[in-house]
């Protein structure tokens, strides 16, 4: 298994989402964790929202009766979205994000900590304050945010003292605009916008590890990309390049991904322990510089 940097640790370059784990019945959540971890697989990517907290709460029950140690596991979880109402970033919103999350999951700390999505009434000062309460009561070890680009960041550190460790962003040969708008520049294309404010380049000058979510979907949330007609050219590319590297579609566009030299992590979205192990086996896998271009190409981006 390939590791990957985030903050002062090395982790798995292949992190397990955890938003699907409240359809599970206890005997197959207790199958997926355990294949996880069999497999190295230790890095679990939680939300306060997802399955409106269910999923914190199918995983805590399963590391409980699989008596897994917490030290053997990394847990990061995210907060700051009130579904279908408003972001908060408030001090308090925050606080008892983070105490929900602590108790759904079992565990008296998370590793890392992610503001889910900017929320524009935010309070520097507020967050700021959070995090060293969070920290100094051994709440939360490290920090970073979600979907934001680097003048939110910025502003974030302005009163911030914690390193901002990680930026989790969607990111798939068919959302490639971090990648697109660096070929395109200076040109009059849609692809050479930048609509994220050049974030790519920005965490890989402030150590910032990039996690990529929804790396098999197109659009936001559009659909999946993988064994789709639409995207028939870009699956014949994936399907030739696994096969002279021993490996699935899915594992391919895991390699994709972890080919980049920002040293990204790829954060998956199954429940299915095979499909899961079949994702991991792209980072045992490296490809050259020409399967990494035709990828790309074979997704409908263009090189200059």
């Amino acid at each position: 298994m390939k590791f990957v940097q985030l903050g002062d640790r090395r982790v798995p370059a292949v992190a397990v989402g955890c938003m699907g784990l409240a359809a599970l019945g206890e005997k197959e959540c207790d199958a997926f964790v355990s294949a996880a971890l069999e497999h190295g697989l230790n890095f679990f990517d939680h939300a306060d929202i997802y399955g409106g907290g269910a999923c914190e709460s199918a995983f805590g029950a399963s590391i409980a009766r699989l008596g897994v140690a917490r030290e053997k596991i990394v847990l990061q979880s995210k907060c700051g979205i009130v579904p279908g109402v408003m972001f908060d970033f408030s001090e308090k919103h925050i606080l008892e994000a983070v105490d929900g999350s602590l108790r759904r999951l079992r565990t008296d700390y998370l590793d890392v900590l992610l503001l889910h999505r900017p929320d524009a009434l935010a309070e520097p000062a507020e967050v700021a304050a959070a995090f060293d309460k969070l920290e100094k009561e051994g709440k939360v070890r490290s920090f970073g945010v979600s979907n934001m680009h680097p003048c939110q960041i910025e502003v974030l550190k302005t009163c911030v003292k914690q390193p901002l460790i990680a930026d989790q962003l969607q990111f798939s040969p068919a959302h490639a605009g971090m990648i697109s708008c660096g070929f395109e520049v200076n040109m009059c294309t849609d692809a050479g916008i930048s609509h994220d404010g050049y974030i790519l380049d920005y965490c890989r000058l402030h150590g910032m590890a990039v996690q990529a979510w929804s790396p098999f979907r197109y659009g936001f949330f559009e659909g999946v990309f993988l064994d789709n007609e639409k995207f028939a050219g870009l699956n014949a590319v994936l399907e030739a390049v696994g096969e002279a590297h021993g490996i699935g579609k899915a594992a391919a566009v895991a390699a994709w991904i972890l080919r980049h030299p920002a040293k990204m992590q790829v954060v998956t979205g199954t429940v299915k322990p095979a499909h899961l192990l079949d994702i991991a086996a792209g980072a045992d896998a490296c490809l050259t510089r020409e399967e990494w271009y035709k990828i790309y190409m074979a997704a409908g981006h263009i090189l200059p």
